[in-house]
């Protein structure tokens, strides 16, 4: 071990001696066993491979998650692991926010030199989503959603809880024969093929991925749809007409900080006066946001380039600039943590047919580190899930529709990598509430 990795080790395990939730058993080659932090909570063992993973460690998650991919180091529960690194955030949460006013000018001066143009924008989402459709394939399910689920039962299946979020959408916005439906976000077409094909109305769904389009495209076609879904490959800040309702399901993340109240501009401009909007984003809390919005993050690296959640100040605020008010929120954070769960599982049962499709174990390894590392954060609440529901000042429509569903708590819907995602849960904790 070199001095540097040595030092690193001393650091990083002083640190971690400080867990005050949960605990974590470190293994590594020469060394005895460590068991660091305390018994509540969840409980994860780590077994360093590299000694280089010490540097890592203290170097942030972009470090950390490249060490992991590399084969670095392993852990039993990657799920646990996270979460107890999220459970013990809040005196490094308070160092944070203390600090930004004096990283914000280094931050804003970074982000000032990177393009928030169409062009850009095209290269980031290439960068995610036109990895491949036969990837996407093998994590999702038929539905190819690419959103969290809406899990009405304790035995639903990812499929079922893909088609029941489709249906929830529907009947919030109370779709039918007279509604032209723009959707910004096309996805591989789930949303645009299901509400046209259940509620008759017409859908206008855009896309800014070559991939995506393109199967969307022969989606509609084989659904025999081409007579009430538009498939365009088109920014949205190049729409143009008015819609009668409007759909959005977790694209706003793609769109960067500093256009948040352009998009909503954009929306509130292409709904008719009567018109309503639903949008399910994955926000961040209010007093993260300063701090997160410009980070280097793994994520917002390896995964979305120049991604940003928003936060729910920051949503509101910029409805309310456009004029576009609030009229329902529904919280799904515990369905997408089993959404999370249920998307790792497959890609590690069908890490064989991956590995075909020429998705190397170093590609894997980094996908099933983000999934866990999202899975832990909506878990712990770091970050949270929601479909908010805007009207125009003329809708004169009645409350959403919206079945109700108690669903366990994040312990229960936590599926251990290799498990039946239709298996039990385990007993019910923290019942999510439906948030109006």
């Amino acid at each position: 071990m070199t001095a540097p990795d040595l030092a690193a080790r001393t650091l990083a395990l002083s640190v971690l001696s400080r867990i005050r939730h949960g605990r974590i058993t470190v293994l590594e080659p020469g060394h005895r066993r460590r068991d660091l932090g305390r018994g509540d909570g969840p409980q994860a063992t780590v077994r360093i491979r590299d000694p280089r993973a010490w540097r890592a460690l203290l170097g942030g998650s972009l470090p950390l998650a490249d060490a992991y991919a590399a084969g670095w180091w392993d852990a039993d529960d990657l799920v646990g692991v996270f979460r107890i690194g999220a459970a013990n955030m809040r005196p490094l949460d308070t160092a944070r926010r203390w600090a930004t006013p004096l990283r914000e000018p280094f931050q804003r001066l970074r982000a000032a030199g990177t393009s928030a143009g169409i062009a850009a924008s095209r290269d980031d989402i290439h960068a995610h989503y036109d990895l491949g459709n036969d990837f996407f394939a093998e994590m999702l399910d038929e539905t190819m959603m690419y959103s969290a689920g809406y899990f009405e039962g304790e035995r639903s299946s990812l499929h079922e809880a893909s088609l029941a979020k489709l249906e929830l959408v529907c009947a919030k916005l109370g779709l039918g024969p007279d509604d032209h439906v723009l959707e910004i976000g096309t996805g591989w077409g789930g949303f645009a093929v299901h509400a046209a094909a259940t509620t008759g109305c017409r859908v206008t769904t855009t896309t800014i991925s070559d991939e995506q389009h393109a199967y969307a495209t022969e989606r509609v076609r084989a659904a025999d749809l081409d007579d009430r879904v538009t498939v365009l490959n088109r920014d949205y800040r190049l729409l143009d007409g008015k819609y009668t309702a409007l759909v959005s399901l977790e694209m706003i993340e793609a769109v960067g900080w500093r256009d948040f109240n352009l998009f909503m501009r954009t929306c509130a401009e292409r709904l008719t006066d009567d018109g309503r909007m639903l949008l399910q984003a994955i926000t961040m809390t209010d007093r993260a946001f300063p701090v997160e919005k410009a980070s280097r993050s793994f994520i917002r690296t390896r995964i979305f380039p120049n991604g940003c959640l928003p936060s729910p100040a920051v949503l509101a605020r910029h409805a309310g600039r456009n004029e576009l008010q609030i009229v329902d929120h529904q919280d799904l954070t515990w369905h997408y943590a089993r959404t999370l769960a249920a998307w790792r599982s497959n890609l590690l049962d069908r890490a064989q047919r991956l590995e075909e499709l020429g998705y190397d174990e170093e590609f894997r390894r980094m996908w099933q580190l983000y999934l866990a590392y999202c899975e832990a954060g909506f878990a712990e609440r770091r970050i949270q899930v929601g479909q908010t529901m805007y009207a125009k000042a003329r809708w004169r429509g009645g409350a959403p529709a919206a079945r109700q569903t108690e669903l366990p708590g994040v312990d229960a819907l936590h599926v251990a990598p290799g498990r039946d995602e239709t298996a039990p849960p385990l007993a019910p904790r923290n019942p999510s509430q439906r948030q109006a």
